[in-house]
């Protein structure tokens, strides 16, 4: 029997990862969503799907919440999405009210899934699902890190003119402007892209990499990116339920790794069956290691809020 995975909110976000995990067709993949027919309709156009994918995954939508005790991994992406100007952290007032709402309910019917938080503004949702959910850090992580670390990439090969997955890099920090790019550990086929570009150009692309989803909600004006979130979504998801063991940057909970303590920010960590289960220390340099702290103190001012208003 393949374990079930239930994702909350079927908009743009949630359905592709939805529709990624499909693909990969190794789980059950069901979508919340109060929106009534949303998720019933896009749950039955993936599968209209499977016969010319040669899949069988079972997919369903629905607006409630039974069967959710069955989740090994719940998904949450529900909330407001950013508009053109608007920060993640203008997010805050309006998605507390919904991730409040959506863990009181997963509370009722399941205290062991591990949960994956991708709605914004990142670091401090994924803050207050632990919270308020009482689960064990290794159990609440927020999905970030891999998505920032791909826009690192895939800048790289576009200036490079390179294959896209033959490009390595890593991003830590917060998700946003404080993010922590690390272009020293990033290499095209083993080779340091240090080697390859001069330093102008990989600030460039740093800089970008920092702007990358505001630069696509400015693009799409009525709506923020999902392709690239939601098979990021999938990755996280795919390494815990095979346990694979993958080392991939994710927002957690630490607890003095890197000098840091009491606040969710991305960095490296085993994705295993038991959820994050190991956070994997880099050597950083002191310019490096005092960005990740400025980030994880932008953080820990949005847990603030959060507090207050709890």
């Amino acid at each position: 029997m393949k374990e079930k995975v239930y994702i909350i909110g079927a908009g743009h976000v949630g359905a592709e990862t939805a529709n990624e995990l499909a693909r990969k067709d190794f789980c059950d993949v069901i979508l919340i969503d109060i929106v009534e027919g949303m998720p019933q309709g896009k749950s039955l156009d993936m599968t209209h799907a499977n016969p010319i994918r040669y899949i069988s995954p079972n997919l369903r939508g629905q607006n409630d919440y039974n069967g959710i005790e069955d989740a090994k991994v719940i998904v949450i992406t529900a909330g407001v999405p950013r508009k053109p100007g608007m920060s993640r952290e203008e997010l805050l007032d309006t998605n507390l009210k919904i991730m409040k709402s959506i863990i009181e309910e997963i509370k009722k019917k399941n205290d062991k899934a591990i949960l994956i938080i991708v709605t914004n503004p990142l670091d401090a949702m994924t803050y207050t699902a632990y919270k308020l959910s009482g689960f064990e850090r290794e159990r609440v992580i927020g999905m970030a890190g891999i998505l920032d670390s791909t826009r690192l990439r895939a800048f790289l090969a576009m200036e490079l003119g390179v294959a896209y997955e033959d490009v390595s890099a890593i991003t830590l920090g917060s998700h946003g402007d404080l993010m922590v790019p690390l272009p020293k550990y990033a290499t095209v086929g083993g080779i340091p892209v240090t080697h390859l570009l001069p330093q102008e150009k990989i600030d460039a692309i740093v800089q970008r990499t920092r702007k990358a989803g505001g630069e696509i909600v400015s693009l799409l004006k009525t709506g923020s990116a999902y392709y690239a979130p939601g098979v990021s979504v999938a990755i996280m998801v795919e390494s815990i339920i095979k346990d694979k063991k993958r080392v991939l940057p994710c927002s957690v909970y630490l607890k003095g790794e890197y000098g840091i303590s009491d606040v969710f920010v991305g960095v490296p960590v085993i994705l295993g069956e038991k959820g994050a289960e190991k956070v994997v220390e880099m050597k950083l340099e002191p310019d490096e290691m005092e960005a990740l702290k400025k980030s994880a103190e932008h953080v820990r001012k949005l847990q603030e809020q959060i507090d207050s208003k709890l």
